[in-house]
């Protein structure tokens, strides 16, 4: 259901549940409600999502009690603007679906634009004139910026960069031009394959010289995986 960098909206009891948890967040999750501003999908903590609760545990055959279903939940995370170290703190913190008020997909390339500094435009101009007919989304420092108008943006800030291909045609295509030194911009990110399994592009680069495994991330955690088996997920052309 959720990918890694999706957005979500909490409800007011999604707000209060996440406080109780963490009361010493009062602060940033209050102020995150106020403000009506979202989380962002983060890999799953171990003992997350559906399943069945353990301490209930019993033989139904032998009319031992049945094992209750836990609730799904999701686990997001907040990033706070840099600090006056340049050091970013992250927040996670987890939700119950019924406390999901909606979800969306990480920013488009157009949407994050407002929040860009002027020194990045041209190049981000270009990006978005050559990527017609790929799915770039934006996520991390520029997308919290563009999401909350805080300063979220550093000195050495990338532009991250979630690649979305269909087919083998198009991550050749979106692979060229993030590579590319024609828009000039400091770049960086995944390819995300259908499946919601993620690579950074970058590694998938070197890889593919090196016929290397590549660390694939996804919602339940990561692994090590054989780039054929990822291309095999996406159309041939």
């Amino acid at each position: 259901m959720f990918k890694r960098h999706d957005l979500v909206w909490l409800t007011r009891a999604g707000w209060q549940a996440a406080l109780a948890a963490d009361p010493a967040r009062e602060a940033v999750f209050s102020y995150w409600q106020r403000e009506e501003w979202p989380a962002v999908v983060r890999r799953c903590e171990p003992d997350a999502g559906p399943g069945m609760n353990a301490g209930s545990a019993g033989n139904v055959a032998s009319g031992g009690p049945t094992m209750a279903p836990v609730q799904q939940e999701v686990c997001l995370g907040i990033a706070l603007p840099p600090d006056a170290d340049g050091l970013k703190q992250r927040i996670g913190l987890r939700a119950v679906l019924a406390h999901v008020e909606r979800t969306s997909s990480p920013l488009t390339l157009k949407a994050a634009r407002p929040a860009l500094p002027a020194h990045w435009r041209p190049g981000y101009t270009e990006l978005q004139r050559l990527s017609t007919g790929l799915d770039l989304r934006v996520f991390g420092s520029l997308a919290w910026q563009a999401l909350t108008g805080l300063p979220c943006l550093g000195a050495g800030s990338d532009i991250d960069i979630l690649f979305r291909p269909v087919s083998q045609q198009q991550l050749r295509a979106g692979l060229a031009l993030l590579a590319g030194a024609g828009h000039g911009l400091p770049l960086d990110g995944e390819i995300m394959f259908p499946s919601g399994q993620a690579v950074s592009w970058k590694e998938w680069n070197a890889a593919g010289a090196a016929k290397a495994r590549v660390l694939v991330k996804e919602i339940g955690g990561v692994q090590l995986a054989d780039p054929e088996a990822l291309l095999a997920t996406l159309r041939p052309a």
